[in-house]
């Protein structure tokens, strides 16, 4: 059986609305389809109920439920279809209690992965910036701003290095966040968000949390051909993967410029990095503990995220045979 024919299957077996993860553990419990290695299968799912909306096949419709979720139902049961308001507002419930935690919840995740990685961050505030109301400024602002320091082994080099060539010291990096990318369009339209954010960094990502394993080919193509890399963000951020490269280009100073005119945060985190490269030897301590302080909190242990992730309601997989998560 293919994944199209489960969940065809799963929708006449249902005989009612119902959502992509109830219609994922139908599949599974029915062994209607075989998820392999698939890390987000229930994504999976959600990507081809989209498919078949967004392709005019008639077998499957949906309703727009009060929070923006969707219900599915098959056609030809559609006189079977209880459309009660109660019936619909308590699946409403359902879904909301699965999807709870705010984008920017995992944005404390995303800091401490880069910060085991070398990489100092910042949350870039969009909504204190000049003119925070117009909508095109979301296609300038990088959700985090990054930045990594060249590690020379000797103060003779370090000192050397910034005389010869101050910005090959550093590298700059600008990520766009998301909690899911289910569809082709949602993964074009963060990619692109992306592209249009990161244009002044050295480096650009688009991270999310939950992606569709159905996208793999076109995140590929996407990157080969723009260059954004991508990261998969998991719930214990050390776990958490690079899954395509960016790719390096020249900082562009007049958008750095525009960003720090608009954006507090943005030139607070710029002035930091200059204050450290620039720093006397005697200040390189003090300097840098300034700029771990500026930039984003981060995990200290993993107890602490696992009760960060539950006080989010971000889903976290217990390991039963050692009581840890990943």
């Amino acid at each position: 059986m293919t994944i199209k024919e489960a969940v065809l299957k799963s929708l006449e077996d249902i005989n009612e609305l119902t959502n992509y993860n109830e219609i994922y553990e139908h599949i599974v419990k029915n062994n209607y389809y075989d998820f392999g290695k698939s890390k987000t299968p229930a994504l999976t799912i959600s990507g081809q109920l989209t498919s078949f909306i967004q392709k005019g096949d008639k077998r499957v419709k949906r309703i727009k439920n009060s929070n923006s979720s969707y219900s599915y139902y098959l056609t030809r049961n559609e006189n079977n279809i209880n459309f009660d308001e109660n019936i619909l507002q308590s699946k409403i419930k359902t879904i909301s209690k699965k999807i709870t935690y705010r984008e920017r919840d995992l944005h404390k995740l995303l800091s401490s992965y880069l910060k085991n990685t070398g990489i100092y961050s910042k949350t870039i505030f969009h909504e204190q910036s000049k003119n925070s109301k117009d909508n095109y400024q979301k296609w300038i602002h990088p959700d985090m701003v990054g930045i990594k320091f060249l590690n020379l082994q000797t103060k003779v080099s370090q000192t050397f290095l910034k005389i010869v060539n101050r910005a090959d010291t550093f590298k700059l990096i600008s990520y766009e966040l998301k909690k899911e990318i289910n569809t082709d369009y949602e993964l074009k339209k963060s990619f692109f968000q992306a592209v249009s954010n990161s244009s002044w960094a050295n480096y650009g990502y688009l991270v999310a949390f939950e992606i569709s394993d159905s996208l793999f080919e076109e995140m590929e193509r996407l990157n080969q051909s723009f260059g954004i890399g991508i990261i998969k963000l998991n719930p214990n951020p050390y776990e958490s993967n690079i899954l395509f490269q960016s790719k390096y280009k020249e900082l562009d100073f007049k958008t750095m410029d525009k960003l720090c005119k608009i954006n507090q945060f943005f030139e607070k985190f710029i002035e930091q990095t200059e204050k450290l490269l620039t720093a006397d030897e005697r200040y390189i301590h003090s300097t840098e503990k300034e700029l771990n302080e500026f930039c984003d909190k981060y995990f200290t242990n993993d107890s602490e995220i696992e009760k960060y992730c539950n006080e989010k309601h971000i889903p976290i997989e217990k390991n039963t045979d050692n009581n840890e998560y990943g």
